[in-house]
C-alpha cells in the first residue's frame, strides 16, 4: 500500500484579521460516545457510495471548456473589458482559459531564497468523497516544498511510469490563431500509455479518489498571503495594488496615465493582468474596497504538488476570480456553468452521495473539502468541462460557477477575486444563501450595493441601473416593513432620540469594516448596515430586524431599533440611480441571447422566493407568529444580565439608560 503522509499539525492558528472565510472544521470526533451509531452510518453512507465505483466510466466523455486568444492590442487594455467581449461564449463552461499572446512573459517575483515558512493541509486524497477536514501539514519554506514535491513527482513515476512524459509546450496550440476560441482536444495515443502524461495522471487521480485503492496523502501549500510572502508579480509603481507600498486609494488620475508598452518592465508592474492590480481596476466594484481581504481583493498563492486538491466549491459572494499559472507542472479543471439548474445539480449530487455528512453539516459545500468525479456530475444531468492550465496561462471562473482540479506536479499559482457591475443579481443570491447557512460574508452586501448607488456614473448600461435600483427597492421595502412590525410589536424606536453617525458611502475603509463586524447579527451574520435591534439585557449582541426574536428571550419592550440609514436616504439613493439609467441609451447594453432569457426566468422564480422571505422576516418563525415573549425580568440564555437597571452598551458603543441618553460609536466620515 503506497502512501506519502507529511502531516504535522501546527499549534500556531495564524490569526488574521481580515480574510476570507476559510472552511470549518468538522470534528470527526461529534459521535465518539456512541461509536455504533456512527458505523452504522458510514456503514451505510459506504453502500450509497458503491453506486459511484458502479457507473465509473472514462473522462474523454468530459468536454473541454473554452480557450481564448487574445490579440496584443486586445490583452493591452483593461481585463475586465476584455472578459466582457467573451463573457457570452464564455460563462455558458463555468470556466475559461486565457493564453496571453506571444510576449507575455512576466518575471516570476517571489523570493524564492526566503527563509518564511508557509502552512500547509494535509490532504488524504482517497477520503476526498468523504467530505472529511483536512489536518494541518507541514510548514515549509519555497525550497523545501519544492523539493519534497519534486522528490514525490519521482516516487510516483519511478513506481508506475517506465519513461517521463514529454514536456509540455505550453506555446503550441492545436492550430490556434491570436483571438480565436480553442478547446484542448488533443486526444492520447497508445504511445503514450505508460507515460506519465496528464491523460495518465488524471486517470491515476481519479482512481486514487473513487477506488481508495491506495492511500495518498499529500501536503498543499494553499492560501499563502502575498501580503507577507510575496506575490509572483511584481507590485506597481503606481499604486495600483492594495498592498504596493505607495498605494493610493484614489486611482481616478492613476488610470487616465497613458499604459506602458506591452511586454516592458513597467508593464507587467502597471498592467491590470497583474493580479494585484485587477481589483482596483475602474470597471471592477471590488475598486470601492479600500481595506484589504486577503483572497479576496489580495491574492493568495498557491503551491501543489502531484495530487495536491482544490475541491468543489464556488466563489464567496458568487464573485468571478482569476486564477495565473506562474511556474512548474500543469493544473487539471473542471468546472460547472453558474446557472441555477447546474449549480443546484451539483449540490443534489452531494445530498446524494452524502447525505448522512449533509444531515450533520447542511453547509459542507462551503466548506471545500470534497471532490467527486466530473463523470459522476455528468451522469447526474449536471454539464461539465474541464481545462489544462500550463505555465502563463490564466483561468477565469465566472459567478455562482462551481470548480476544482488538482496538480499534475510541483507549481506555483496565484489567485484573486473581482465582480463586475452586472454581478449584483448574484450577489442577491449568496448573500440570501449566507443567511440561510448563518455564514458571514466578507464584506457587506448592503454596504456595497449602497456604495454602488453613489458612483453612478461608473455603472455602464441601463440594465445594470435597473438591477441596482431593484435591489436597492428590495432592500428599503424590506427595512420599512420590518421597522413598522417591530415598532408595532413593541420595540422601542430611538431614532428620533438618537443620531447615529451615517455610514460611509463612497468606499469600505479599515474603519468602516472594523465597524462592520462589531454589527453581526446575533442569528444569521449578516451585517447589520442599516439598522439594527439591540437589547438593554446585552453590550455585545445585535440582531438584523428579521431575526431579533432569537437574539434573547426577553420582552420586546427591553429592545431598541438603531437606524443609520433613514428612509429618505434610501429613497435618494434609489433616485440617483433611476436617474442615471434613464440618460443612459438601451442600445449600450449587451444583446440578450436564449440563454440570457432562461437565466432571467430562473431568477424570477428565485425572486418570488426572496419576497416570500422578506414579507415573512424568517423562514422558520415569521414575526406574526412568535409565541408570547417572556417578561422582562426573566432569564435568557446564561449569559444575559438579569439586573432591572443593566446598561448595555452595544459593544460598549451604545449605552442606553431607557429615556435618550445613547452615546453611538464613532463612524468614519
Amino acid at each position: 500500500m503506497e502512501a506519502m503522509n507529511v502531516a504535522n499539525p501546527s499549534d500556531d492558528p495564524r490569526p488574521t484579521k481580515r480574510i476570507r472565510s476559510p472552511p470549518r472544521t468538522y470534528y470527526e470526533s461529534l459521535f465518539a460516545n456512541d461509536l455504533a451509531m456512527e458505523e452504522e452510518r458510514m456503514l451505510a453512507q459506504a453502500i450509497a457510495n458503491s453506486r459511484m465505483d458502479q457507473c465509473r466510466e472514462p473522462l474523454t466523455g468530459i468536454p473541454f471548456g473554452p480557450t481564448f486568444y487574445p490579440t496584443i492590442e486586445e490583452f493591452s487594455g483593461d481585463p475586465l473589458e476584455y472578459l466582457e467581449t467573451i463573457r457570452h461564449e464564455a460563462e455558458k463552461y463555468g470556466i475559461a482559459k486565457i493564453v496571453p499572446p506571444k510576449g507575455w512573459n512576466p518575471p516570476f517575483a517571489l523570493d524564492v531564497d526566503s527563509k518564511k515558512k508557509f502552512q500547509t493541509k494535509d490532504q488524504s486524497i482517497h477520503r476526498l468523497q468523504e467530505g472529511i477536514s483536512f489536518g494541518d501539514g507541514k510548514d515549509y519554506t519555497v525550497k523545501e516544498y519544492q523539493k519534497m514535491a519534486t522528490a514525490w513527482s519521482n516516487e510516483w513515476k519511478k513506481k508506475h511510469y517506465s519513461t517521463a512524459a514529454k514536456p509540455i509546450d505550453p506555446n503550441l496550440p492545436n492550430n490556434g490563431m491570436p483571438g480565436e476560441v480553442h478547446s484542448d482536444d488533443a486526444t492520447p495515443t497508445a504511445a503514450d500509455a505508460k507515460k506519465m502524461t496528464p491523460e495518465n495522471l488524471e486517470r491515476d487521480y481519479w482512481d486514487i479518489v473513487e477506488t481508495d485503492r491506495c492511500e495518498i496523502d499529500v501536503d498543499y501549500g494553499n492560501d499563502v498571503d502575498t501580503s507577507e510572502f510575496g506575490s509572483g508579480f511584481p507590485m506597481s509603481d503606481r499604486g495600483r495594488a492594495l498592498y504596493s507600498p505607495n498605494f493610493k486609494a484614489d486611482q481616478t488620475n492613476n488610470n487616465e496615465l497613458p499604459e506602458p508598452e506591452f511586454g516592458t518592465e513597467e508593464y507587467y508592474k502597471e498592467t491590470f493582468w497583474n493580479l494585484n492590480n485587477i481589483p482596483n481596476s475602474k470597471n471592477s466594484v471590488l475598486r470601492h474596497l479600500k481595506v484589504g481581504i486577503k483572497g479576496i481583493n489580495v491574492p493568495w498563492l498557491y503551491f501543489g504538488c502531484l495530487f495536491s486538491t482544490f475541491c468543489w466549491h464556488n466563489e464567496d459572494n458568487f464573485m468571478n476570480s482569476i486564477n495565473y499559472h506562474h511556474k512548474g507542472a500543469p493544473k487539471q479543471w473542471y468546472g460547472v456553468p453558474g446557472t441555477k439548474q447546474d449549480a443546484d445539480g451539483v449540490e443534489r449530487v452531494f445530498k446524494s452521495y452524502l447525505s448522512k455528512k449533509m444531515r450533520d453539516v447542511p453547509d459542507l459545500l462551503h466548506h471545500i473539502t470534497t471532490s467527486f468525479s466530473p463523470s459522476l456530475l455528468k451522469n447526474e444531468g449536471v454539464r461539465v468541462c474541464k481545462l489544462l492550465q500550463h505555465e502563463g496561462e490564466f483561468i477565469v471562473t465566472f459567478p455562482r460557477a462551481f470548480h476544482c482540479g488538482f496538480s499534475l506536479g510541483p507549481n506555483v499559482g496565484e489567485a484573486v477575486n473581482f465582480a463586475v457591475h452586472d454581478w449584483i443579481s448574484h450577489a442577491v443570491d449568496a448573500n440570501e444563501r449566507y443567511r440561510t447557512f448563518g455564514r458571514s460574508s466578507v464584506f457587506s452586501h448592503d454596504r456595497l450595493v449602497y456604495t454602488m448607488a453613489h458612483h453612478v456614473n461608473e455603472l455602464r448600461t441601463k440594465q445594470i441601473c435597473n438591477d441596482l435600483a431593484q435591489e436597492l427597492r428590495r432592500l428599503m421595502k424590506e427595512e420599512m416593513q420590518l421597522r413598522q412590525k417591530l415598532i408595532c410589536a413593541g420595540v422601542r424606536d430611538v431614532s428620533k432620540e438618537v443620531e447615529l453617525p451615517p455610514n460611509r458611502v463612497d468606499q469600505l475603509d479599515e474603519e468602516s469594516a472594523d465597524y462592520d463586524d462589531k454589527r453581526l447579527c446575533h442569528s444569521c451574520k449578516h451585517i447589520c448596515f442599516f439598522s439594527a435591534v439591540c437589547c438593554e439585557c446585552s453590550d455585545s449582541k445585535v440582531s438584523c430586524l428579521r431575526h431579533s426574536h432569537y437574539m434573547c428571550r426577553c420582552s420586546a419592550k427591553r429592545k431598541y431599533i438603531l437606524v443609520w440609514t433613514p428612509e429618505s436616504e434610501m429613497n435618494k439613493a434609489i433616485s440617483r440611480v433611476e436617474k442615471r439609467g434613464e440618460e443612459l441609451n438601451d442600445a449600450t447594453a449587451p444583446p440578450i441571447t436564449i440563454d440570457d432569457l432562461e437565466d432571467a426566468a430562473s431568477s424570477s422564480k428565485d425572486r418570488v422566493t426572496h419576497q416570500t422571505f422578506e414579507v415573512s422576516c424568517n423562514p422558520i418563525c415569521p414575526l406574526d407568529s412568535v409565541p408570547a415573549l417572556v417578561s422582562s425580568d426573566s432569564t435568557t440564555d446564561g449569559v444575559v444580565s438579569t439586573e432591572p437597571n443593566h446598561q448595555p452598551s452595544f459593544s460598549s458603543m451604545l449605552p442606553f439608560n431607557g429615556t435618550a441618553a445613547v452615546t453611538p460609536l464613532r463612524q468614519p466620515n
